[in-house]
C-alpha cells in the first residue's frame, strides 16, 4: 500500500499529498475532540468514561458490514471514470455522523414525551429496519449477480483472444452506480468513525489501483470482487432475516442461538468482511500471476 502511494505521488493528481492532508486533518480533529472532552469532563470521571466508550463505538461502527459495502461500491464506481477517490470513506463518515448528531438531538428533545411508547416503537422499528436492510442487501446481491454474469462473459471472450473494449466494460461496471445512491457523545463517535472509514476507503483505492493498471487485470479483479460482493450481501442479508424470524416467532435451539449471536455482533462481521475483501485482493493477485494473465494482449 505504501509503495502504491509512493508510485502515484509522482502523478499530477498528487495522490500522496491528498492522503497526507486527509490524515493530518483527521488526526487534528480527533485530538481536538479529545481535548474538548477532557476539558469539559475533567471533574466528572463517569462522563469521561462515557466519552471513551463513544469513541470506541465510533471506531467499531466504522467496520460494520454496511460501511464496508458502501465504500467499496462507491470506490468501484468512480475508478472507471478516471478518478482517484481518496475521500470516499471520509465523506461517507461525515454524512453518517451528521445523521447521528441530528438523531441524538431529536431523541434528547422527545425522550420525555415518548417515554411510555418506546417499547412499542422499538418492536415496530426492529421489524421495519431489519427487514428493509435485509431486502436491500438481497437487491445488491441480485444486481451484482447480473453484473457478474456480464463480467464473466467478457472475461471468457478476452481469454479466448477476443478484442478488449474498455469503454464497453466501463459501461457495464457503471451500471452499478445507482446502488451507491442508496447507501448511506456524537463528536467523539464521529471522529473515531471518520478515521476508520477513511482508512477503509484508501485501502479499497489501493486494491482497485492495482486492478486498473492493465485491462485484463481490471477484468479479472472485478470478476473476483463482484462474486465476493454477491456472497457477502446474501450472507449478511440472510443473517438479518433469520434473526428477525427467530425474534418474532421466539424460535429456540442451537442454530437460532447462533443466528442471534451473529446479529448482536455485526462489528465482528464487518471485520470478517474486510478480511474477505483483503483475501479476495491477495487471492486475485496470486491466481492472476499463476495463470500468467499479464501475457494476454
Amino acid at each position: 500500500m505504501l509503495r502504491l502511494v509512493s508510485r502515484t505521488s509522482r502523478r499530477p493528481d498528487g495522490l500522496r499529498q491528498r492522503i497526507t492532508g486527509i490524515y493530518a486533518s483527521l488526526i487534528l480533529t480527533n485530538l481536538a475532540a479529545w481535548a474538548w472532552a477532557v476539558l469539559v469532563f475533567r471533574d466528572q470521571s463517569v462522563l469521561l468514561g462515557t466519552a471513551l466508550l463513544a469513541y470506541g463505538f465510533g471506531l467499531g461502527h466504522a467496520v460494520d458490514a454496511d460501511h464496508i459495502a458502501a465504500i467499496d461500491n462507491v470506490t468501484r464506481k468512480l475508478m472507471p471514470e478516471g478518478k482517484r477517490p481518496v475521500g470516499v470513506g471520509l465523506f461517507f463518515a461525515m454524512g453518517h455522523s451528521s445523521v447521528v448528531i441530528l438523531a441524538a438531538a431529536g431523541v434528547a428533545g422527545t425522550a420525555t414525551a415518548l417515554a411510555g411508547s418506546f417499547d412499542r416503537f422499538k418492536a415496530v422499528g426492529r421489524v421495519v429496519g431489519t427487514g428493509g436492510s435485509a431486502l436491500f442487501l438481497f437487491a445488491i446481491a441480485i444486481a451484482n449477480l447480473i453484473i457478474l454474469s456480464g463480467v464473466w462473459r467478457t472475461y471468457r471472450y478476452v481469454r479466448k483472444g477476443g478484442r478488449w473494449v474498455e469503454a464497453d466494460f466501463d459501461l457495464l461496471l457503471n451500471s452499478r452506480g445507482v446502488l451507491a445512491r442508496f447507501f448511506r457523545p456524537p463528536a467523539l463517535f464521529a471522529a473515531g468513525m471518520s478515521l476508520i472509514d477513511t482508512t477503509d476507503g484508501i485501502l479499497m483505492l489501493g486494491a482497485y489501483q492495482w486492478a486498473f493498471i492493465k485491462p485484463i487485470r481490471k477484468l479479472f479483479y472485478n470478476l473476483a470482487i463482484t462474486f465476493v460482493s454477491v456472497v457477502v450481501a446474501v450472507l449478511i442479508g440472510g443473517i438479518e432475516i433469520l434473526g428477525l424470524m427467530g425474534d418474532q416467532f421466539a424460535l429456540k435451539g442451537a442454530f437460532w442461538d447462533s443466528v442471534e449471536a451473529l446479529n448482536g455482533n455485526f462489528t465482528a462481521l464487518g471485520v470478517a468482511v474486510i478480511g474477505v475483501f483483503i483475501a479476495a485482493w491477495v487471492g486475485s493477485v496470486i491466481v492472476y500471476r499463476y495463470n500468467k494473465l499479464d501475457e494476454i494482449r
